[in-house]
């Protein structure tokens, strides 16, 4: 057996592979709800062979979407949609996960395919964003309103609440999503962060919100089941945060019951220089596995059957998380068996259909 399609117990819960499903913005809901397209796409790569299928970036609230056609978990009608999708994946032996997400002052634009542009307070179907200080993301873009003590304590209260319904919807994973230029990413990189409060100035104190949030999450969520973060290991910028910083971010998330930390990189600079190539933010999985002793997942550009298998195999990551690979063939976990001769079980409906010799 490859060691990618080994698989992997994380607290209660068994993995049948190491392949995830990352989260992808379908940009498709209509007042947060989850509607048909989303069982499709997330019960699609269940059948194509997954371990676990994480859902889209998911608004904690309202205002924390990027669009307004993001899904959403901020009131319990979301709910039925949502159990609808864990039940599909859940039979198919994959684990549902869900990332639970605030866009902060990256929130009320256009879909990507609408041209992507920040929808203004005044506009139709725009809102007044929020972050930890009144600094926009980009130049031209409406400036957020900085967040009080008062609005981060209901921050942190939302957080909470949608951990509950994504249980009660029957999720089996939560990931907070703390990355790509988003609330809790803003709060804990110096660039985004010019709060003088206990929020703010020090390493300590900008990582304070990201740990709230964790520790309000853990604490409802179940101890039998898996909690992941994932962060910007990097914001890729002179200055900003860093893979040392990432390190001992996850020191602390560890001691507070994470359990998986999912390694991206960047999103907090509009202009940042990325050295985009296969594999690229695999090393910064690699540094926090090694050096906070946590499990990690590794994801960019992962693309082919033996690169996700040497990630694993090398130990730089526990997982490989696929986001556009996926996209382009739901089915990789089932083709990637074969090229690693692997006996990985198709679904019993596809297998008369499954290569030969």
């Amino acid at each position: 057996m490859s060691i990618l399609f080994s698989p992997l117990t994380i607290r209660s819960i068994t993995f049948r592979n190491r392949i995830a499903v990352s989260p992808m913005c379908m940009y498709s809901s209509q007042d947060g709800f989850a509607t048909d397209w989303h069982l499709v796409h997330l019960g699609s790569r269940a059948v194509g062979g997954a371990s676990l299928v994480i859902a889209e970036a998911t608004a904690i609230a309202p205002e924390g979407r990027i669009t307004p056609h993001d899904l959403g978990i901020w009131k319990d009608e979301h709910m039925e949609g949502l159990q609808r999708i864990t039940k599909f994946i859940t039979e198919q032996g994959a684990v549902p996960g869900i990332q639970l997400a605030h866009a902060g002052r990256k929130a009320s634009h256009h879909r990507p395919w609408d041209g992507g542009a920040a929808i203004t307070p005044d506009q139709e179907n725009g809102w007044q964003t929020v972050a930890p200080s009144a600094q926009p993301f980009a130049e031209g873009e409406p400036v957020p309103h900085e967040l009080t003590l008062q609005e981060i304590e209901e921050f942190k209260d939302a957080y909470e609440a949608a951990a509950k319904r994504s249980l009660e919807a029957g999720f089996k994973v939560i990931e907070i999503h703390a990355a790509h230029g988003y609330l809790l990413h803003e709060f804990y990189s110096p660039i985004s962060n010019q709060r003088t409060d206990k929020y703010g100035g020090s390493f300590q104190n900008r990582i304070r919100l990201l740990l709230e949030v964790t520790e309000r999450v853990r604490n409802v969520w179940p101890e039998n089941l898996p909690l992941f973060v994932r962060i910007s290991a990097t914001d890729w910028t002179e200055g900003g945060w860093t893979g040392d910083d990432s390190v001992a971010l996850s020191k602390e998330l560890k001691a507070l019951g994470v359990d998986l930390i999912d390694c991206s990189t960047g999103g907090n600079v509009p202009h940042a220089s990325i050295p985009v190539a296969p594999g690229y933010q695999v090393p910064y999985a690699e540094q926090v596995k090694r050096q906070a002793d946590i499990l990690t997942g590794a994801v960019g550009m992962i693309t082919e059957a033996r690169q996700a298998e040497e990630i694993v195999a090398n130990g730089q990551a526990d997982m490989v998380l696929l986001a556009r690979e996926l996209l382009r063939d739901p089915y990789f976990p089932m083709h990637a068996a074969l090229e690693l001769g692997d006996e990985h079980p198709w679904p019993p409906q596809y297998e008369r259909a499954k290569p030969r010799g």
